[in-house]
């Protein structure tokens, strides 16, 4: 059974950091995508960043410089490292994975494309 949970989020201020933790369970497949997710209120759930089985990363432009995806295998977790936080980035946020399909040049940030779905960590920013 797989098992995504995430950890991390909070009340921050702009300007402020975190780190975002997803530990994974029960994922065996080898050749994978791994990605964070996010979805404010009234928006649709947004692909934030991925990683793929390579360490190969896509990330969304609204974060590109801000945040970092990273996976530690010995660990079997997922983070997602968030920097110079604003308002815009307040919302729920999910760790998700799938199989990774290589007729893509890179892994989806679709949220349709992926399987399995941790329960979400809240993140809010204040200004």
């Amino acid at each position: 059974q797989v098992q995504l949970l995430e950890s991390g989020g909070g009340s921050v201020q702009a300007g402020g950091s975190l780190r975002l933790s997803c530990a994974v369970s029960g994922y065996t497949y080898s050749r994978y995508c791994m990605g964070w997710f996010r979805q404010a209120p009234g928006k649709e759930r947004e692909g934030v960043a991925t990683i793929d089985n390579s360490a190969s990363t896509t990330y969304v432009s609204s974060v590109k410089g801000r945040f970092t995806i990273s996976k530690d295998n010995a660990e079997n977790t997922l983070y997602l490292r968030m920097s110079s936080l604003n308002s815009e980035d307040t919302a729920m946020y999910y760790c998700a994975a799938t199989n990774r399909d290589w007729r893509l040049r890179s892994c989806s940030r679709d949220p349709i494309q992926y399987n399995y779905w941790g329960q979400g960590t809240q993140v809010t920013v204040s200004s």
